[in-house]
């Protein structure tokens, strides 16, 4: 069981998969990838990845979190790249996502966009991350900012995600963690918590059911595809 002192286990049961799965549900725990933005030894990006870790686990989830160190800058390498493929990989195992972010200059971190822009939007006829979930966090050196949030909300639309409504902005994060890295307990912690929390729910309300994310451009796509192969005679 993950260690989560500042939780109260009695207000935050594993989320019942019952309660939320489709007819197409494929049965197993809700599969998250977490990527996070900095590679500072003390980085509370990753902070936030790992409490989130710790959180969607004891909420019923099958978590992996991908460490950015060695990743190559986008188009710096072929993308059988270990580091590239290793990243691609999971994104294709995944239903779900976490972003967990600093603000650097008013942004977004570039550590977290290059993780984000070696994934494809299709790899032929495979969309990686269209209709899977994706919850969205940031860590602020001073007061509480959105900026971060708001690129990755942005980025997430783009890539054809279901990005959830709740979100994480953590003010002073050099405040909220202790000397081991685990959050202290505070209403930044109990946000978090909910985003986790409602990721799950949302992962299991979604996947299952690829007409959510059907789409009329893409059949049309699908049939051109299909036309030129038949005039070919590649059929």
């Amino acid at each position: 069981m993950p260690d989560l002192p500042n939780l109260d286990l009695d207000l935050l049961a594993p989320v019942d998969p019952a309660l939320y799965v489709a007819p197409g549900d494929p049965g197993h725990a809700p599969r998250i990838l977490i990527l996070y933005g900095s590679l500072r030894d003390r980085s509370y990006s990753r902070f936030v990845a790992e409490e989130a870790a710790r959180l969607l686990e004891h909420l019923g989830a099958e978590v992996r979190l991908f460490d950015p160190t060695g990743l190559p800058l986008p188009d710096a390498a072929p993308v059988d790249y270990p580091k590239v493929a290793e990243l691609r990989e999971l994104v294709g195992w995944s239903e779900g996502m976490v972003w967990s972010s600093p603000e650097r200059h008013g942004a977004m971190t570039g550590i977290l966009k290059a993780q984000i822009d070696w994934i494809p939007l299709s790899l032929g006829s495979v969309r990686p991350t269209q209709g899977k979930t994706l919850a969205l966090a940031q860590v602020c050196g001073g007061s509480q900012s959105f900026n971060a949030l708001n690129q990755m909300r942005v980025l997430g639309r783009w890539m054809r995600m279901v990005t959830i409504p709740n979100q994480s902005s953590v003010a002073k994060a050099w405040d909220e963690f202790d000397e081991a890295g685990r959050m202290k307990p505070s209403p930044y912690y109990n946000r978090i918590v909910d985003v986790m929390e409602e990721l799950v729910k949302f992962t299991l309300m979604t996947r299952g059911r690829p007409h959510l994310t059907d789409r009329y451009s893409e059949r049309v796509e699908s049939a051109e595809a299909l036309s030129r192969r038949v005039n070919t005679g590649r059929i």
